[in-house]
């Protein structure tokens, strides 16, 4: 999906046969600024997003204060909207909805990002994302620092628990999508136990994914992967938290990919205030 249809079916599933409110109350003639303003310390993503919102609606000319992925304050304006008043009050919900939600996301992602700072682990996200909103989602990502994952399933190969249960050889398997795909793909595989980690250094792969490892046993395993391995990317997945990433980015692993990013990021507190 684009932008522009992703904003689209944001704006019909909104507003529908209309804003009977705002066509009862205000005159189509009345035009207005509005200010949007964050409520909460944060670091802004999606402008892009609501300034499609607004271009969508017409009638409404949009400046912008601030750009994605700045550090806001408190009561800080990030962007002002002057035009037809119904049209800006036709998509402020819609607007604010898109800011609250990829803000959070770049908020938390930032938040990882700073605590994992001197390590040179990456952080990334995942396909963990809210359907039809990956695109922006993973633009908030970016926005807050991180690093993203594959697009799609198409883009890279991630060869996880169930692909080898099903599997009848993950060598032949890994011999094969390199044959089919050549050099340039990307492909990687997950490990649950040292031995599979061990096992899998071996094949033709460009990444390791270490799942769900305790961080003590992951820091011996790293080491051992250095000694097979030195360039061989290695990736840590599964429960990461704020508390406990740092510790995982000092095993020595290259990236920490992160669900949480997109799946459970708090949404940060926008309105638009309207004045004439």
């Amino acid at each position: 999906m684009t932008l522009r249809s992703i904003v689209a079916a944001a704006l019909a599933e909104d507003i529908g046969r209309g804003d009977v409110t705002s066509e009862s109350t205000v005159p189509a003639s009345t035009r207005a600024l509005g200010r949007l303003v964050a409520r909460q310390k944060a670091v802004v993503a999606g402008l892009d997003v609501a300034r499609e919102v607004f271009k969508q609606v017409g009638g409404v000319a949009w400046r912008a204060r601030s750009k994605d992925g700045d550090r806001i304050r408190s009561g800080q304006v990030v962007a002002e909207v002057r035009g037809k008043a119904r049209s800006i009050l036709a998509g402020e919900r819609v607007a604010l909805n898109f800011l609250q939600r990829l803000t959070g996301t770049a908020t938390l992602t930032r938040a990882f990002v700073d605590a994992v700072k001197g390590t040179g682990a990456k952080i990334l996200d995942t396909r963990k994302t809210t359907p039809g909103m990956r695109l922006l989602e993973k633009a908030a990502v970016r926005a807050g620092g991180g690093m993203n994952h594959r697009f799609g399933l198409g883009d890279a190969s991630i060869i996880k628990d169930n692909h080898i249960a099903a599997s009848g050889s993950v060598a032949a398997a890994v011999e094969d999508l390199r044959r089919r795909r050549g050099r340039r793909f990307r492909i990687e595989i997950e490990a649950q136990s040292r031995a599979q980690a061990l096992a899998f250094a071996e094949l033709d792969i460009d990444i390791l994914m270490l799942d769900n490892m305790p961080v003590p046993a992951m820091r011996r395993l790293v080491g051992e992967l250095r000694r097979i391995r030195p360039r061989l990317l290695i990736e840590a997945s599964g429960g990461v938290t704020l508390g406990t990433v740092r510790a995982v980015a000092k095993t020595g692993v290259d990236w920490i990919s992160v669900g949480a990013l997109t799946h459970s990021a708090p949404a940060v507190d926008f309105s638009l205030d309207l004045s004439h």
